[in-house]
């Protein structure tokens, strides 16, 4: 569960991050409780959206992955980050990414980012 609660804290913080370096992503809200909430809920939606598809994406594009040696990578990124703004958009949550490029953007800002908090906080069961 601590291993799951640090996961999810490290996504809002990599969110947080994207939104604040890239303006075509936006996080909206009347407050900042507000906006802190819907951080939260977005980043259990990228969670989940990361957890639940992006390996059988992965599984589907291994061709491609060998091919580029990898590089699909940022587009599967950039797709899950889509996804979850489109699940954020029908669940009434303030938080959108406009366009394919931006979320190529936002998805790599996001993965160093996750990655550099995941190295930071402890990893507990």
């Amino acid at each position: 569960m601590m291993n799951f609660l640090v996961k999810t804290i490290a996504n809002a913080g990599a969110l947080l991050v994207a939104i604040w370096l890239l303006q075509d992503i936006t996080l909206t809200g009347d407050s900042t409780g507000k906006k802190a909430w819907t951080l939260i809920l977005v980043a259990l939606i990228f969670g989940l959206v990361n957890f639940l598809v992006k390996p059988v994406l992965k599984l589907l594009t291994l061709p491609l992955f060998i091919l580029t040696l990898g590089l699909i990578t940022l587009v599967i990124n950039a797709l899950m980050l889509l996804l979850t703004s489109w699940l954020a958009d029908e669940l009434d949550l303030n938080f959108h990414v406009e366009g394919f490029w931006t979320a190529v953007l936002g998805g790599l800002i996001i993965s160093v980012v996750s990655w550099a908090l995941n190295v930071v906080l402890p990893e507990k069961d």
